[in-house]
C-alpha cells in the first residue's frame, strides 16, 4: 500500500462544441492519468455570463463561485483549449477573468497544465502563449515541459469514436500529467 496521497485534477475546457478535438482530449485524460491521480471535468465555461462590471457589482454569479470552489479544492488544473484567431477562445478568457475576481484567487499558486489540439501544424501554440500571459498575472504555476500542442490533430484524434487514436500522443499527454503530478506533490 502506497503512502502517496491521491491527487485530484480538474479539467477546464475552452471549447463549447461537445465533439471538438479538444473535448475528446479532455474526455480521454482520466484514462491517461498516472496511478494515484483522479481527473474530473469542471462545468462548461459557456455557462458564465459575459463579464460586466455591473453584473459583478451585484455579486458573483453562482456558476463562477461553484467553479472557483472546485478549482480551489483540486490539486491541479488542466486547461484544454482550441486556438481561435491566433489566441484564446473568448469564452475561456471570459471564464478566467471571472475566476480571477473571486476571493481567495483559486488559480493563484495552483499547479496547472495547458493542452491544445488543432488541425493546423503548430497545434495551438499561439493560444498557449497568450493563455500563459494571463496565467502569469494570476500566479498559476504552469508546467513548462513537456508542452502539449497536438498539431494535425485530425490525424491523431478520432472525434467520431471519441478517442485519441495516436499512441505517441497518448504517451505525450501521460508524460505531461506525470509532470503535473510531480509539481502538485511539490517534487
Amino acid at each position: 500500500m502506497s503512502n502517496v496521497r491521491p491527487l485530484k485534477f480538474v479539467t477546464l475546457l475552452g471549447s463549447l462544441r461537445s465533439n471538438s478535438l479538444n473535448a475528446v482530449v479532455a474526455k480521454n485524460l482520466p484514462a491517461l492519468a498516472p496511478a494515484g491521480v483522479e481527473i474530473t471535468a469542471l462545468g462548461s465555461v459557456g455557462e458564465f455570463p459575459y463579464y460586466n462590471g455591473d453584473v459583478h457589482a451585484k455579486g458573483m454569479p453562482d456558476v463562477v463561485v461553484k467553479m472557483g470552489e472546485e478549482i480551489a479544492a483540486a490539486d491541479a488544473v488542466i486547461i484544454v483549449t482550441p486556438e481561435y484567431n491566433y489566441s484564446v477562445p473568448g469564452v475561456l478568457k471570459n471564464a478566467i477573468d471571472w475566476l480571477s475576481l473571486l476571493p481567495g484567487k483559486p488559480l493563484s499558486g495552483k499547479p496547472l497544465a495547458i493542452q491544445t489540439a488543432s488541425p493546423g501544424a503548430i497545434g495551438g501554440a499561439r493560444a498557449q502563449y497568450h493563455l500563459r500571459q494571463s496565467l502569469v498575472f494570476l500566479n498559476a504555476q504552469v508546467v513548462n515541459k513537456p508542452e502539449v500542442m497536438i498539431g494535425q490533430a485530425g490525424s491523431r484524434i478520432d472525434v467520431e469514436a471519441g478517442v485519441i487514436s495516436d499512441e505517441g500522443t497518448r504517451q505525450h499527454l501521460t508524460a505531461q500529467l506525470e509532470a503535473l503530478a510531480e509539481m502538485a506533490r511539490g517534487k
